[in-house]
């Protein structure tokens, strides 16, 4: 791989400290800057990581945005933020990239706290719409006269927040501006010099005029109100695709081609100058300008470091990962199992899903993303007898939480809950860690809850939740584990049963999931026993109260946060059975934690081998006789 490059190699780039610089360059000079940004994105992330063929696919539009609006006084509001690094490039960020998703480096997606440019934190799709709208709603309020820009794909928009958004502001009138980086043609018709032409008419000041004057003379005439409302709607919906968005309440313009700098700068000049709700539809492509990602837009979606010359990526770690492990045994229970069904909000690649999808089409849903529709419709098949199997993020199942609830456990439906990146994920940071599944989840009555401690007993935790009679969810992380082969077959293990791992003496630790690796590690150094809990809920009673009756202390570890985890489950069944052996509770900390890797974090939770003893030998010496109660 060639030395790095810095941001002094763009010429161009590099005399841009902020958007006002961007500014005061004329139209003809935005192409050149656009093929740096290209240029430097591409080879600042084939080092780092990261989201790469999304940032691609908008370098024109990010250039024309913060041309063309007075950010950051004007509000630019990126949904997601896979798409967001040259957002960063063109704010003042550019020599901070090499730190990209590292830890105390430039985060992954949009944050507040990083830069004012980022006037709304991003992660989770289809939020930019409400959050421009409200902010519209505040200057308005305030007396204030800004622009508020959304920005939000066109997979983004599948998801049910972003129409209820645009119904909202439809029958508003505050200004905002609603841009559809449609970069699948999914919804658009295609992109030719016939529409680009219509872009240009229908944004500009001599037709809206014209429009609104038309309506301002026929509208007092009798029975020319409708007429003239009818004709107007007739004649747009005839040359564009725009009827749905117009019947919003949204004025829309487009489709147009997002990379045409030129037609996206004065096009958004024409419709900065249009007041109310408007709506701008661009047709991009994902991965614009590196033939690698534009071929497999998928696979370069988000990368490892990679060689800019043959696209081949670092290989991530050994071993298979748990993710792989959930593929092979779908499609083994599906081979024994007509009824079961895989259910996916639109993560088919990373739920582990794509063999399945093949093999099973018609038992395949991929419902885009739409985290509330999935647990529903999975609730609706499991009335009628079907056994679906919902493959999910943790982080994202918060997004279907009352659906959880209310539509699958309140009615004790047999859906099983495959939750990926349950624990700490890296990179990713706060906004996809799965910090909190096990305290939200098992405050819900009939909702079983599962942690496998490796590979193999994740396959067996999926097989036996899914022979569970109810609602059952099992959670394991992102990666590989410890290189425990799975066993061919669907067996499963006993219901609600732990295990003991070690055998010791003064302590037992109650590992859950991921942490029974290190607490065999701990053990080892303390002469402590261990036991594999398997199950949250529900929890192996018996097996806590043997330990606390064995043990002067008592020590939970876990990779959720402590307030409500696991280590509140165990304490409540101590203090259920008026048993006071100490006890100290271990996991994740009160607080988001920011993006490093999945070491480093772990080691700022203080769930290092070496923090994890220090602490246990802190409170043996604090409890000599094992009967003052530990906080």
């Amino acid at each position: 791989m060639a030395e790095p490059s810095s941001i002094a190699d763009y010429p161009l780039l590099a005399g841009i400290a902020s958007p006002a610089d961007l500014r005061a360059l004329p139209d003809n000079r935005l192409g050149a800057v656009a093929a740096e940004l290209r240029a430097f994105l591409l080879d600042t992330v084939s080092r780092t990581g990261g989201h790469l063929a999304a940032g691609l696919g908008v370098v024109e539009l990010t250039v024309a945005l913060h041309h063309v609006f007075n950010t950051p006084d004007d509000r630019l509001v990126w949904d997601v933020g896979h798409q967001a690094y040259p957002h960063k490039i063109l704010t003042g960020r550019a020599g901070r990239m090499a730190s990209l998703r590292q830890k105390d480096g430039l985060s992954g997606f949009l944050k507040r706290e990083e830069s004012e440019y980022d006037a709304f934190g991003a992660g989770h799709s289809s939020t930019s719409i409400s959050a421009a709208l409200g902010m519209a709603i505040a200057a308005k309020a305030r007396g204030e006269h800004r622009e508020h820009i959304a920005v939000i794909g066109d997979g983004a928009l599948s998801a049910g927040m972003a129409f209820e958004a645009l119904n909202h502001a439809g029958s508003l009138d505050a200004d905002l501006l609603v841009v559809l980086n449609d970069n699948d043609m999914s919804i658009s018709s295609p992109v030719g010099a016939v529409s680009n032409y219509l872009a240009r008419v229908l944004s500009s000041r001599f037709y809206n005029s014209v429009r609104e004057g038309g309506k301002t003379v026929l509208s007092p005439l009798p029975g020319m109100k409708d007429l003239v409302h009818r004709w107007e709607e007739h004649m747009k919906g005839m040359v564009t695709p725009g009827t749905l968005f117009e019947e919003l309440g949204f004025n829309y313009i487009g489709p147009i081609d997002g990379h045409d700098l030129p037609l996206l700068t004065r096009t958004l000049r024409n419709m900065k100058r249009l007041r109310g709700p408007r709506f701008l539809h661009v047709v991009t492509k994902k991965g614009r300008g590196y033939a690698p990602a534009e071929g497999d837009p998928c696979v370069y979606h988000g990368v490892t470091p990679f060689d800019q010359d043959t696209g081949e990526m670092a290989r991530k770690g050994g071993g298979k990962s748990y993710t792989g492990v959930f593929s092979d045994w779908v499609c083994d229970a599906a081979a024994a199992d007509e009824r079961l069904v895989a259910i996916t909000p639109a993560m088919c690649e990373g739920s582990g899903l794509v063999r399945f999808a093949q093999t099973y089409p018609q038992r395949y849903f991929d419902v885009a993303i739409a985290e509330q529709h999935a647990v529903t419709l999975a609730a609706g098949m499991a009335c009628e007898g079907l056994k679906p199997v919902v493959a999910i993020y943790s982080t994202f199942l918060q997004r279907g939480y009352d659906q959880l609830l209310h539509d699958v456990a309140l009615q004790n439906l047999d859906v099983t809950f495959a939750v990926d990146r349950a624990g700490l994920v890296g990179a990713d940071g706060a906004t996809h860690a799965g910090s909190f599944d096990v305290s939200y989840a098992r405050c819900i009555p009939n909702l079983a809850v599962a942690a496998p401690a490796d590979e193999a007993e994740c396959r067996a935790l999926l097989q036996t939740a899914y022979e569970h009679p109810g609602p059952a969810l099992v959670r394991y992380p992102r990666g590989a584990g410890v290189g425990a082969q799975p066993a061919q077959g669907l067996a499963t293990l006993p219901w609600g049963k732990g295990e003991w791992r070690r055998q010791g003496r003064d302590v037992a630790i109650l590992a859950f999931g991921t942490q029974v690796a290190l607490a065999e590690q701990v053990a080892e150094q303390l002469n402590a026993s261990v036991a594999n809990m398997r199950f949250i809920k529900p929890l192996d009673d018996e097996l806590v109260l043997q330990a606390a009756a064995d043990h002067r202390l008592l020590v939970t570890l876990e990779e959720n946060v402590v307030m409500g985890g696991a280590g509140s489950a165990v304490a409540e069944c101590l203090s259920a059975h008026d048993c006071t052996v100490p006890l100290v509770q271990l996991g994740l900390p009160d607080r988001y934690q920011a993006h490093g890797t999945q070491a480093e974090q772990l080691a700022d939770a203080g769930l290092t081998l070496e923090d994890v003893v220090a602490r246990i030998r802190r409170a043996l010496q604090a409890n000599p006789s094992g009967h003052q109660h530990l906080a």
